[in-house]
């Protein structure tokens, strides 16, 4: 794999990962047209792990202060339960259709354009028109019943395409958090699914990763890690301020680009 590839992959996933616009439906459909093929798509699922890593050093210090609390802070401790119980329903579903997600949907790049156009007609109707008035204003707020609902809102994110980020932020809304607080809920999520995700794919395909893979994952980690730095830092109060309709108008104009050149160069 040509470094220059693994450079743009990995600057692909760090900006696509915490934003509701699909990082594996970009990193798939970008792999189509480069002619990239990994093994078993270990490559796209590996450099994640930059993302994860992005997520713990931005929010390192909140994260620090909630360990410290967790032992005495009842509020501390519902939230980590409403994040692991969120986690649940992605975590079961994902190792249960694990093959049948990596060696048929992933292989589909008409589907993958089909849930990018779909689920920006959904992200927009949801934002400006279906969402409830919101009831939590910080992520921490949002109760245990509520974020298990929105982990259900994730398990759609298995199908290529639909983005795990906007799924939850989808089931955040819908479930009455603000804005803010279903984006940096789902940021958050992102630390146990994502984190899930990698262990479990390395430990079915390691027998997959050749030495001459080593390289490429590595700058694709890195400039996945640097990327989505930015991102985190950045995305919250451009949330705040503009919603989720930049998102939503991103993901149909890529999904029916992507069509458009399937169509003419298959």
């Amino acid at each position: 794999m040509p470094i220059w590839q693994a450079i743009l992959l990995g600057f692909l996933e760090g900006l696509t990962e915490f934003l509701p616009v699909s990082s594996t439906g970009h990193l798939l459909l970008a792999g189509h047209f480069l002619g990239f093929e990994s093994p078993a798509k270990t490559f796209e699922v590996q450099i994640q792990l930059g993302a994860i890593l992005a997520v713990v050093v931005v929010y390192f210090g909140r994260l620090w202060q909630m360990l410290l609390a967790l032992p005495s802070d009842p509020w501390v401790r519902r939230f980590v339960i409403s994040l692991f119980v969120a986690f649940l329903p992605a975590a079961v579903f994902g190792a249960l259709l694990h093959g049948f997600i990596k060696d048929v949907l992933f292989e589909n790049p008409v589907l993958v354009c089909a849930m990018l156009i779909a689920g920006g007609f959904v992200l927009l109707a949801v934002d400006r028109w279906l969402a409830p008035t919101p009831r939590f204003a910080d992520a921490m707020d949002i109760p245990p019943a509520r974020a298990l609902a929105i982990g259900f809102f994730q398990c759609l994110a298995l199908m290529p395409g639909v983005s795990r980020s906007g799924a939850t932020i989808v089931g955040g809304l819908l479930m009455g958090a603000e804005r803010r607080a279903a984006a940096e809920f789902s940021f958050l999520l992102a630390l146990p699914t994502m984190s899930g995700a990698f262990a479990y794919d390395l430990y079915v395909n390691w027998n997959k990763i050749e030495q001459t893979d080593v390289l490429p994952l590595g700058v694709g980690f890195v400039m996945a890690f640097l990327t989505a730095v930015v991102v985190v830092k950045l995305a919250l109060a451009f949330i705040a301020r503009h919603g989720f309709t930049p998102f939503a108008w991103w993901r149909i104009v890529v999904g029916s680009i992507g069509l458009a050149a399937l169509t003419i160069y298959g």
